[in-house]
């Protein structure tokens, strides 16, 4: 029986660039340059439908990878903040229990 690894493969952006580039010029399909590199078709599909949306040509409203990476950030930075006000707030009702008393 084997095992399937629950780690994924990490792909440089320009080794996901050059795959994209391949599937554009070569004229031959995702699934044929998938096996030659050694990927999953779907991955490189993915890579390739975003490379598309990155270039202005994918449906209106998909999100560009810059978008996607703010998007990240700027959720990151509000879950940090939402943290910091639970702390402020519950610090102020602490020192405010304390000065009554």
């Amino acid at each position: 029986m084997s095992k399937k690894s629950n780690t994924r493969k990490r792909y440089t952006a320009e080794f996901k660039k050059d795959a994209v580039e391949l599937v554009r010029s070569s004229g031959r399909t995702v699934t044929e340059v998938a096996r030659e590199l050694g990927v999953s078709a779907e991955g490189l599909r993915g890579w390739v439908k975003q490379a598309a949306i990155d270039r202005g040509e994918g449906p209106a409203g998909a999100l560009t990878t810059a978008e996607r990476e703010e998007l990240v950030r700027l959720r990151r930075k509000v879950r940090e903040q939402e943290q910091t006000i639970e702390v402020l707030g519950k610090a102020t009702a602490f020192f405010a229990n304390h000065k009554t008393k």
